[in-house]
């Protein structure tokens, strides 16, 4: 019997599928079975074009794109929205992923004390003693850190966690069978064996220019907050900030000198009302109340 779980699962594998003509979908059928009894003609009424559609129908019908809803593929995990396993600090952001595929320790995905680090590719020569100096006691207290496997800030930050081993989450912007960039498959193989691997993207899918400001949203929703480490004036760290922000979560940036190019967008971050970090201790005290409140829920 095919579940309403295996159709969600089966929808988000196909072709031109998007969040939103997802939510279509579930808007006009929580079930999802009349997607499956239209004709490619009919399901041009969720916006798609003629030839999407057909794509579309192909898949569902024709095709059937690569499924994991009932075997495992590898040690790769779906889990959707509707799940238990599903990460609930991510379910309350607006725009959660309908499916996330995982690879490695799905535990990671309700870790309360978690904070997500990013930061600029090209970063400056002292950006990696200044994240030792801050996150070091903060993953030395048990702190899962979360970011996006991008060279530069990213790379140290799960290279930190992995170094004194604490948790570590890498959000992909593309399927796992495409890594990138691909000086960091190692470590992304890595993060698989000691932390997690997680992405909104079916396994086989190329990642894309505009799929890395939307994996931006789920890196800041896994976690209480966001520390940006550098960024200048137009980072793809500020679009996680703004997410961060949006979704009413702590935003924590590192100061620089005026005249630095790595610091012109934290500066103004900060002018803006994100929180100044001179050590860990100004991240730890602003994030305990809400591990404390968290904890005592359970």
């Amino acid at each position: 019997m095919i579940t309403f779980r295996s159709r969600l699962i089966q929808l988000h594998q196909c072709q031109g599928t998007d969040w939103k003509l997802l939510q279509s979908f579930l808007i006009f059928d929580p079930t999802l079975q009349s997607i499956y009894d239209m004709s490619a003609a009919q399901l041009t009424r969720f916006g798609l074009s003629s030839g999407q559609a057909i794509l579309l129908y192909e898949d569902l019908h024709i095709r059937k794109p690569w499924r994991i809803s009932h075997v495992k593929a590898g040690d790769i995990r779906a889990i959707t929205r509707f799940d238990e396993a599903y990460p609930e600090r991510l379910s309350h952001i607006y725009d959660a992923p309908w499916v996330i595929y995982c690879l490695g320790n799905t535990k990671l995905l309700s870790e309360i004390k978690s904070l997500s680090v990013v930061g600029s590719r090209n970063h400056s020569p002292n950006a990696e003693a200044m994240m030792n100096h801050i996150l070091t006691p903060i993953v030395s207290s048990g702190w899962t850190l979360v970011s996006g496997l991008a060279l530069g800030i990213d790379t140290f930050a799960h290279q930190l966690a992995l170094d004194h081993r604490t948790g570590t989450i890498a959000v992909l912007g593309g399927g796992f069978k495409h890594i990138y960039p691909k000086e960091n498959q190692l470590l992304a193989s890595i993060i698989a064996q000691n932390g997690l691997l997680l992405s909104e993207y079916p396994p086989n899918r190329r990642p894309e220019k505009h799929q890395f400001p939307e994996r931006n949203r789920i890196i800041s929703g896994l976690s209480a907050g966001t520390l940006i480490v550098e960024a200048r004036k137009r980072s793809g760290s500020l679009i996680t900030a703004d997410q961060a922000m949006e979704q009413g979560r702590d935003v924590f940036c590192l100061p620089g000198r005026m005249t630095d190019l790595h610091a012109e967008g934290t500066n103004r971050l900060i002018q803006q009302g994100a929180k100044l970090v001179m050590e860990a201790n100004d991240i730890l005290n602003e994030l305990s109340n809400i591990h404390e409140n968290q904890t005592s829920t359970i």
